[in-house]
């Protein structure tokens, strides 16, 4: 296809599924024109390779030799390192990221929230402390970088630095949801618990606007489990859930007739 066509990358991951409909999610995983072949050893990942070169010489696609890497343990996919152990970020990445001086404008600024925002479901409360960063991206508002910006910009690079790894979700286990809310902010953590022990899949934050600001507790705490599942609902869909939250009055909605429309239309969602 010509270069710079908008449909050219949906009309290429249509033509690639249909290439390796039948192998899809049994021996191999595609985004686009990247494709990860797995095996749960060495001998059936090296029959799924071999399956999956023949289909390639078949269907005339011309792999990049220098791009590829055979029989790895891990590797880096999409901008993250994948193994064993679970989905971290990609160690070079952050690196990068780690050297970065403090912004002296506001392109600095929106330049070193993409990067750190790439990886943004490794950080817990994410929204609530770049807060102090975003506000410098506001129309008409004067670029002050002060102390609360220099200790958020350190801080960000310090939770990339020490990020946790994620696990990929088990659809044979439930998944729980912790959620809470604070005067400008809600954050949420998606994860399953293997064992007794709770492993992290997915954070996610965002800031409250002016409206929601103006909230009460309850109502915070209730849009942030409503958040929760929405953000989450590709995840969630047919799978028993079990959400955490701090706050008792929230259940006492479930059965409260006569509460304000906002609620009960939040209610009926859940």
């Amino acid at each position: 296809m010509p270069f710079g066509l908008c449909n050219a990358p949906a009309t290429f991951q249509r033509c690639m599924f249909a290439i390796f409909s039948d192998l899809v999610e049994q021996c191999i995983e595609i985004f686009m024109d990247d494709f990860s072949v797995f095996g749960s050893s060495f001998e059936v990942c090296l029959n799924n390779l071999n399956t999956v070169l023949k289909r390639c010489v078949e269907t005339n696609l011309v792999l990049n030799w220098e791009k590829c890497h055979f029989m790895v343990r891990e590797g880096i996919v999409l901008g993250h390192k994948v193994s064993q152990k679970g989905i971290e970020v990609d160690p070079t990445k952050v690196d990068v990221i780690s050297r970065l001086p403090p912004p002296k404008n506001v392109k600095g600024i929106r330049s070193f929230l993409g990067h750190a925002g790439f990886y943004k479901r490794f950080i817990q409360d994410f929204s609530k402390i770049a807060k102090p960063l975003s506000n410098l991206l506001v129309k008409d508002v004067k670029f002050q970088f002060d102390d609360d910006c220099l200790s958020a910009f350190s801080l960000l690079k310090q939770k990339l630095c020490s990020a946790p790894v994620i696990t990929s979700p088990d659809w044979n286990f439930d998944f729980e949801l912790m959620c809470d809310a604070s005067d400008y902010a809600v954050g949420v953590v998606l994860g399953q618990r293997k064992n007794k022990i709770f492993h992290v899949i997915h954070y996610a934050s965002k800031v409250l606007n002016e409206t929601q600001m103006n909230y009460a507790t309850t109502e915070k705490e209730l849009l942030a489990i409503v958040y929760a599942l929405e953000k989450f609902r590709s995840y969630l869909i047919g799978s028993k859930i079990t959400v955490f939250t701090d706050h008792a009055a929230i259940k006492y909605l479930l059965t409260k007739s006569d509460s304000k429309p906002r609620l009960i239309r939040w209610i009926l969602l859940l």
